[in-house]
């Protein structure tokens, strides 16, 4: 039973996450570079949100628990700024990157745009155990897998809002992470942070769909599943040479 809600659990939790890499990212070895250094940015944002919660506990009065608890609500603001600042530094760091690669290239473009860095470049989410209600792992699954798409949304959002200058796209990105931590501090109430943190999560989803130019005629022609190259077929068949008797 142990075994089963282990990978029941992290299947929910990174099964997305791990197709979208499996599909899109695993056969571009530029892709791959991107999404680990992304990682690694996203790392070097909670090392150091981290490092201040832990001083911060140090100094204060540690038999004090509502002061504790004040920390950590401030330990979160710190690690969702910081990783919004280490998304902006990435960006500038992969903007750099970007005009050398069409430096190099033959036809003096990028072989990969900054939305699909922004894609490449997502990170992973957080829980906690606090090891109450029977419902902790599977909740934590969902959230989880909810974080991790919302990073790739704010990524995706984010970089196209700093290629475009529009801070105010860039302060929703921010106040909209803000608002997703402060949630799970509602835990073990389940119902009040997963359903509004899945809402929120569902809206940005679809800002990054049409920010990275899609549309509902894509939606349509997905859903479908026509086949363009029939008529591509039928014209070159009908070019050929007729056999003769």
């Amino acid at each position: 039973m142990g075994a089963a809600v282990f990978f029941g659990c992290a299947g929910i939790a990174f099964g997305p996450a791990l197709a979208l890499v499996l599909l899109t990212v695993a056969a571009e070895p530029l892709r791959v570079i991107i999404l680990v250094a992304g990682a690694f940015f996203w790392l070097v944002s909670l090392l150091l949100a981290s490092l201040i919660w832990f001083i911060s506990v140090h100094l204060s009065d540690q038999g004090n628990a509502r002061l504790q608890y004040g920390l950590l609500v401030f330990g979160a603001a710190v690690s969702v700024l910081l990783q919004e600042a280490f998304r902006f530094a990435y960006f500038k760091l992969l903007k750099k990157a970007d005009e050398g690669l069409a430096t190099i290239s033959e036809d003096g473009r990028s072989p990969i745009s900054l939305k699909q860095m922004a894609y490449d470049s997502i990170g992973p989410g957080i829980v906690g155990i606090h090891g109450d209600s029977p419902y902790y792992f599977i909740t934590s699954a969902f959230l989880t897998m909810a974080v991790v798409l919302l990073h790739t949304f704010w990524g995706v959002i984010f970089f196209d809002a700093c290629e475009r200058r529009r801070y105010w796209c860039l302060g929703l990105v921010v106040v909209s992470h803000l608002v997703t931590s402060g949630l799970t501090f509602l835990n073990p109430w389940y119902v009040a942070s997963l359903v509004p943190i899945y809402i929120i999560t569902f809206c940005m989803g679809i800002w990054a769909f049409f920010t990275a130019g899609g549309s509902f005629h894509n939606i349509l022609k997905c859903l479908s599943c026509k086949q363009e190259d029939d008529s591509r077929v039928m014209m070159y068949s009908a070019l050929q040479v007729p056999f003769e008797d």
